[in-house]
């Protein structure tokens, strides 16, 4: 419950963050790499938040006023949980630990109700997910193990369709034919992709199994490499596209995969 005076990149957040929503008076501070030091000492911050990629600028923010660093992203670690630590260690030092706690308390209590949806829709016998995000119409990055996306879906008892391996930030690229490995799962996409009528209309996209089976879907601009309150966002949104999904294309699914 507290409104930042400024964030880094606001434009960029509101096209691919979106949630929580930014309200039109916090100012953009310029880039997250090369923040706007004059701007930040218009607005007297009373604390400035950074990640570890600032680090080298710390000397200079602590001339404005008090720097906290929270780590993001790794490889060998999970970092849903780095991020559930992060944003309680934050909430501590604001004095909001209490409504901290009750808001994680309100996300897992959703995210039980969004899993039992899913299974009811499908019988009790979802289909195998792969949640995808597209840089063209020749790449495409694929959420692996220590995503975030893969954690929303083992918190909704979603197993991958294209399994992928642990990286520095949850994601693999490949080519985009490589999708056809996807023989019974169900594809979603995360939005917004500017070329998506290059891709969907060729003969290459449109021969992938689970396009022709009615199996992808697209998911509204959602961040996965967020704080803790990414992965509500995300299961939320993986929910309501499986939920559009028939249930007897799942039904068909798994009878081909058995």
């Amino acid at each position: 419950d507290i409104i930042p005076l400024g964030v880094a990149d606001a434009r960029d957040y509101r096209r691919w963050v979106v949630r929580p929503a930014l309200p039109d008076e916090v100012v953009d501070t310029g880039s997250r790499t090369e923040p706007n030091l004059e701007l930040l000492v218009q607005l007297r911050p009373r604390l400035i938040v950074i990640s570890p990629v600032l680090e080298d600028m710390r000397s200079t923010l602590e001339r404005i006023a008090p720097v906290r660093t929270y780590d993001s992203f790794h490889r060998d670690t999970d970092n849903y949980q780095l991020q559930r630590d992060n944003y309680i260690v934050l909430a501590r030092h604001l004095g909001r630990e209490a409504l901290a706690q009750e808001r994680l308390a309100t996300m897992d209590a959703r995210i039980k109700v969004l899993r039992k949806k899913i299974f009811q829709h499908f019988a009790g016998n979802p289909p195998e997910v792969t949640v995808i995000r597209f840089s063209s119409p020749t790449v495409v990055y694929i959420n692996g193990e220590n995503s975030m996306v893969q954690r929303a879906m083992d918190l909704l008892d979603l197993g991958p369709a294209f399994p992928q391996p642990a990286s520095n930030w949850g994601i693999t690229q490949k080519p985009v034919v490589s999708l056809g490995a996807v023989r019974n799962g169900v594809v979603l996409h995360i939005e917004p992709f500017a070329q998506q009528d290059v891709l969907f209309d060729t003969q290459l996209w449109k021969s992938m199994p689970f396009v022709q089976a009615n199996r992808f879907g697209y998911i509204p601009s959602t961040w996965s490499y967020g704080g803790v309150f990414s992965v509500r966002y995300l299961a939320e949104s993986i929910a309501e596209a499986l939920l559009r999904i028939p249930r007897e294309e799942s039904a068909l699914s798994t009878a081909a995969s058995n």
